[in-house]
C-alpha cells in the first residue's frame, strides 16, 4: 500500500507493511504483530532448528527490506513499516513452549516493550539508522521479551 492506502504492487512496500496490516490507521505495529502470531503457530511445530533460521532469515532480510522502504517513503521507521514487530514476535517466541497462553503473553510482553522501549531499547532507536536501525529496537525488545518469558513459563505450559 502506498501512503494514501492504496495497493501498491512494490514487493519492498508490501513487505514491510506486513502485507498491508501497517497501514492501520492505529496502531499498525500491534498489526503488525498480529501477522506474525498465525505463523509462528505454524513453524513452531517444524522444531527449533528450523524455526531459528527462519526467524534469523526474517530478521536479516528485514534489515534490507525495512532499509529500503523507509528509503523509498523517505521517512526513517514510517510507522507503517511493520516486517521488525514480525521479526520481533518470531525472536520473543524462540523456545517458549507453545501454547495459547504463551502466545498471548509473549505478544503482550513484546508490544509492552517495543512500545516503551526501555533502555537500552531506546538508545538503539535514537542511535543506529538506517534497516538495521528500524530493526534493532525491535529485536533487542524481544530478546528481553523472550527471556523473561522463557524464565516465567514453565516447559510444561
Amino acid at each position: 500500500m502506498s501512503k494514501s492506502g492504496k495497493l501498491t504492487l512494490d514487493p519492498v512496500l508490501w513487505l514491510a507493511t506486513g502485507f498491508g496490516a501497517g497501514k492501520m490507521p492505529r496502531a499498525p505495529g500491534t498489526f503488525g504483530t498480529a501477522v506474525a502470531v498465525p505463523l509462528v503457530m505454524l513453524l513452531q511445530p517444524l522444531g527449533l532448528w528450523i524455526y531459528s533460521v527462519i526467524t534469523l532469515g526474517l530478521v536479516l532480510v528485514g534489515i534490507v527490506i525495512c532499509g529500503k522502504a523507509a528509503e523509498r517513503m523517505g521517512v526513517h521507521d514510517d510507522p507503517s513499516i511493520v516486517w521488525d514487530e514480525i521479526a520481533g514476535y518470531f525472536i520473543t517466541m524462540l523456545a517458549v513452549p507453545s501454547s495459547a497462553a504463551a502466545l498471548l503473553f509473549g505478544f503482550g510482553l513484546f508490544r509492552l516493550l517495543d512500545i516503551s522501549k526501555p533502555w537500552p531499547i531506546r538508545w538503539l532507536d535514537r542511535h543506529v539508522s538506517g534497516g538495521l536501525g528500524i530493526m534493532l529496537d525491535d529485536v533487542a525488545a524481544a530478546i528481553v521479551a523472550n527471556l523473561i518469558l522463557r524464565a516465567i513459563i514453565p516447559a510444561s505450559w
